[in-house]
């Protein structure tokens, strides 16, 4: 899969070893708008997804984590690679280390019908809920509202890169 983009805070020492946690996002489009996950909490918007588990390929993990956060079914046959966004960070759970994490976006359809969501604490903490947008109006919220310092900020401007590019390269 091509690479779209690094962000890469560089707020570690490159000698320091790795910990990789890949992840899957989805692009779902219904009626010129997208699906993605609100984040209630620091009010920004990202695309419905989550980490890759043990043994899992990339279109298993993309279907469950889907579910899971939006309620969406995806149509396995629909999925189709757009790219991936990697992230170079210090390791918030492990003392000196680099966390790696490569994002894989995948392009995809969804059934109609919407099912129960299944949300871990950290997601009904922070307030997930499935909204359908417009790319300009996430776009703007994630680049102009304050979304607070607490949240990671790392991720929104992963999320609204990818949204911009998609805008740039007239996704409709």
């Amino acid at each position: 899969m091509k690479r779209l983009f690094t962000v890469d805070l560089q707020d570690y020492y490159p000698e320091w070893p790795h910990s990789t946690r890949p992840s899957v996002r989805a692009i779902i489009k219904r009626d010129g708008k997208l699906a993605l996950v609100h984040n209630g909490k620091f009010d920004y918007y990202m695309f419905p997804g989550g980490g890759i588990e043990e043994g899992e390929s990339h279109e298993e993990a993309l279907i469950r984590e889907v579910k899971e956060e939006s309620g969406l079914v995806v149509i396995p046959e629909s999925i189709k690679e757009y790219g991936s966004a990697l992230r170079l960070s210090k390791s918030s759970h492990f003392v000196n280390t680099i966390f790696e994490q490569e994002n894989y976006y995948y392009f995809c359809e969804a059934k109609e019908e919407i099912d129960a969501t299944e949300f871990d604490v950290h997601e009904i903490e922070e307030q997930y809920s499935l909204v359908f947008v417009t790319l300009e109006e996430a776009i703007r919220k994630n680049r102009q509202d304050d979304h607070g310092e607490e949240n990671g900020g790392v991720w929104i401007e992963r999320e609204t890169r990818v949204m911009e590019l998609l805008l740039e390269g007239n996704y409709e």
